[in-house]
């Protein structure tokens, strides 16, 4: 299996608006690249993915995803991240790859032992791996194999519309639920729950890891 993961950023100064109520601007860019640091950490040590892919409009992400040795797309027009997503996907089909990931950067306990267990479940193609947020609502992961098989409605209420499309194309529709990949932080209770499961977390300082 030839696997790509992409991975979407938002501007690392931009990111995480709803957490304005508990973060200054300089704290969630903290953050932010702290959740990019170790999602590119974590995809990287995952030896079936041959190639991350992070699509960003901000130059310091991109800088920080060559750092971890990550290939990296500049998003270009009105933000849209279907669109980039879409444009990513176009990229990684023409080096042949037998199937994307498509991974957030704002998933704190995901470990590549989890990336690991998400792509067991893809064998057999045409599949769609899908894993859920804990509200059962977004999509916090998304497998899908061959490339390109179909079109991404990143957004709320995508976990379901996946599952659809999935369902619609003929493929195999694997389920993913996983305690790792269900905590995203969006909201300040995300962060709160975070900082109950990670061991020396310190909201005050903004240490969701040890990098």
């Amino acid at each position: 299996m030839t696997l790509w993961a992409i991975v979407p950023v938002k501007p690392l100064r931009r990111g995480k608006s709803r957490l304005a109520s508990v973060l200054s601007p300089e704290e969630r860019a903290d953050l932010n690249q702290r959740l990019l640091a170790h999602t590119l950490g974590t995809l990287t040590a995952v030896e079936s993915i041959e190639h991350v892919l992070v699509v960003s409009r901000d130059p310091g992400a991109l800088a920080l995803a060559r750092d971890y040795g990550a290939r990296t797309l500049q998003e270009k027009g009105t933000p849209d991240l279907n669109v980039a997503l879409t444009r990513a996907t176009i990229l990684a089909k023409r080096y042949a790859t037998s199937g994307v990931l498509i991974m957030p950067a704002d998933l704190p306990l995901v470990s590549p032992a989890d990336v690991n267990a998400l792509i067991e479940c893809a064998g057999d193609p045409p599949v769609v791996v899908a894993a859920p947020d804990r509200r059962r609502d977004g999509t916090n992961a998304l497998l899908v194999r061959p490339t390109g098989l179909i079109e991404y409605d990143f957004g709320p209420g995508s976990f379901q519309r996946h599952c659809e499309r999935a369902k619609e194309a003929g493929a195999r529709l694997e389920i993913f639920e996983h305690p790792a990949l269900a905590l995203d932080v969006d909201l300040p209770e995300d962060l709160a729950l975070a900082s109950e499961e990670i061991e020396g977390l310190d909201l005050e300082k903004v240490e969701i890891f040890r990098i």
